[in-house]
């Protein structure tokens, strides 16, 4: 096995990596204990030290292999799980270091730094009936919760285990009708400031929150309560710190030979993507999680630093980590075909979405961030101001169906003196609270898949801080509670209305009513399938219309399904509670028309009744 695997380890195409290298226990000649194997290829010496030896390796040296020196063993007899123990390595210039196992499976609490033996065979799965009927959700719904698990809720001063959480967090994302938990990045870290966003441990869940197994446990009860789990990658860059990756063995194992492509704007280390054995630990990444953990997604950060050098255009195309990136997604697509493939993408690249096979780079959604941001500044306009930065709410439609694109309004925009979402918006305090329900209800009534940072579904008013649980005290408050109310109705209707997410990607099932309605900022758009049709009308200024004459396609009755401007979500009541007939008319280019009330800053869905 050793040579067929290494020969797939140096070309680059190795997805199994976590299975030969790291810490195993293992039967080697007849003995118990744990076979310990690193790649080391500048090592001069390395040697294992731990609890079983009082940190001191002399005992311990490892061999290299006679059939690939870039690789070094040794096998311990008797060893006991969490075991803890670093590799010392002797480096070319004669200086000996200490370092985490790059394919640990467990390690220390930060910040502590050593890595723990642990064995990952056995977990009891309960969810093969969830695992066959999984897809990548196309034409099914996705709402996603995105999660920061050691702040959601605190313990304290500490963090509540992948255990101790579970009842809690699935309870709540069920209770609020999500379909998916996004787990901001849980791969082992050394700073709680980072987020996770710069990892230490590629095999390790962080023991902030408990040990592998208890992640395990964690997923495999999302997955009997019908809730997928999405976790987040970092392939582009990875810490300093002294025990990690950062010139692992004295040489430039992991990352660039040359520092201007070495060091990132993050103040951190980028990935050589274009080396092989590199390659093969970032796709034996991807693919641990999957099989070990049955993580249904994988959401890759930071793409366009993939793409670019350092993520900039004029810096140029990357050509080697494109090779990476579309060998990784390939490789994962056809092992694991219904996992979800999610690029976190800033840059106007072409093809994100579009398979390797046809010249792109393979992922299944992209994050629009350009929706994002347009809709943004655009809410946080005076609403006098509006008319002239109309193209923001319209433009996104011009583009949409270039790529498979996912809307996030996710923790990135939460942040950094950015303000919370509903502070984004412009105005007073109702005014306010009325424009973030306009805001959420046009999302939902956009094509693609959805992503909510938490918080943001009972309008936190602060800005996330990753030391303190979200604001639960808001509860208490009853525009907060009537948010909630919204959010939780949305994420119902787009479940049960096909019409909302079985063709987000068909370009034929949508077209604009009322796109050009500058002076009253009122816009209109349709959505339909073979079985529903649905009208969409977003009033995005504080004027309340009675009777508003709408054109519409057909001579029918159209049922109010949702309007933000209902006083049970804390609005002034001026809906719609009767069906509406249309009559024959010459409207917005439409045949028929019906008259309706436009609540201020009301986004309505209109039912077409067959």
């Amino acid at each position: 096995m050793s040579k067929s695997f290494l020969e797939r380890f140096h070309s680059g195409y190795a997805m199994d990596a976590y299975k030969y290298f790291g810490a195993h226990f293992t039967t080697y000649y007849q003995k118990e204990g744990v076979m310990f194997r690193v790649y080391a290829p500048n090592a001069l010496e390395v040697e294992l030290i731990g609890d079983f030896n009082n940190w001191v390796g002399k005992d311990h040296k490892l061999k290299r292999l006679k059939s690939d020196p870039t690789v070094w063993q040794i096998f311990v007899k008797d060893l006991k799980e969490y075991t803890r123990y670093k590799y010392h390595i002797r480096t070319k210039d004669n200086r000996w270091i200490d370092k985490a196992d790059p394919f640990a499976f467990f390690n220390e609490r930060p910040p502590a730094t050593a890595s723990k033996v642990f064995n990952l065979d056995g977990f009891p799965w309960t969810d093969n009936e969830y695992m066959k009927n999984r897809t990548k959700n196309f034409n099914r719904v996705m709402n996603i919760y995105e999660v920061h698990l050691g702040s959601w809720k605190k313990k304290g001063n500490d963090y509540y285990s992948y255990e101790e959480i579970v009842n809690a967090l699935l309870n709540y994302v069920k209770a609020n009708e999500f379909t998916h938990i996004e787990l901001m990045p849980i791969l082992e870290h050394p700073f709680d400031g980072s987020w996770g966003y710069q990892c230490t441990g590629y095999f390790a869940p962080t023991a902030r929150y408990g040990n592998p197994k208890q992640l395990m446990h964690l997923i495999d009860r999302a997955h009997q309560e019908g809730i997928g789990v999405i976790i987040d990658f970092v392939p582009v860059h990875f810490v300093k710190d002294a025990h990690g990756l950062h010139l692992f063995d004295g040489g430039c194992v992991y990352e660039y030979e040359d520092e201007m492509n070495r060091y990132s704007e993050w103040d951190s280390v980028n990935f050589n993507l274009h080396k092989e054995e590199v390659r093969s630990f970032l796709i034996s990444s991807v693919n641990y999680w999957i099989e070990y953990f049955h993580v249904d997604g994988i959401r890759f950060d930071a793409v366009s630093n993939i793409i670019y050098y350092k993520g900039r255009k004029d810096y140029g195309i990357n050509e080697g980590a494109l090779d990476y990136i579309k060998r990784s997604n390939y490789l994962i697509a056809k092992t694991h075909p219904s996992v979800m493939l999610i690029a976190e993408d800033s840059s106007d690249y072409q093809g994100v979405t579009k398979p390797t096979f046809e010249g792109g780079l393979g992922f299944d959604y992209k994050w629009d961030l350009g929706w994002m941001n347009d809709t943004l500044r655009y809410y946080s306009l005076d609403p006098v101001y509006r008319k002239y930065k109309h193209h923001q709410i319209t433009f996104s439609m011009h583009y949409f169906y270039n790529e498979r694109f996912l809307l996030p309004l996710s923790h990135d925009e939460v942040v950094h003196l950015k303000g919370s979402m509903i502070n984004k918006m412009w105005g007073n305090y109702d005014e306010k609270f009325a424009q973030v329900r306009n805001l959420y209800a046009y999302m939902y009534f956009h094509p693609g898949k959805k992503l909510l940072f938490m918080g943001n579904e009972f309008g936190m008013m602060d800005e996330w801080q990753e030391t303190k649980e979200i604001s639960w005290n808001l509860y208490n408050f009853d525009s907060h509670v009537k948010l909630n109310r919204l959010i939780i109705d949305l994420n119902r209707i787009t479940k049960f209305m096909s019409v909302l997410h079985n063709n987000d990607y068909d370009p034929s099932k949508f077209y604009w009513l009322m796109p050009n309605n500058i002076d009253q900022s009122i816009y209109a758009f349709v959505r339909f399938n073979d079985d529903e049709l649905v009208i969409a009308i977003i009033n995005m200024t504080p004027v309340g219309y009675n009777n508003y004459e709408l054109g519409v396609p057909n001579l029918a009755t159209y049922e109010e399904i949702i309007n933000t401007d209902r006083v049970v979500y804390g609005g002034s009541d001026l809906v719609n509670y009767q069906p509406l007939t249309s009559l024959r008319s010459n409207i917005h280019n439409q045949p028929y028309s019906i008259k309706l009330n436009i609540g201020p800053f009301a986004s309505i869905l209109l039912k077409e009744i067959r």
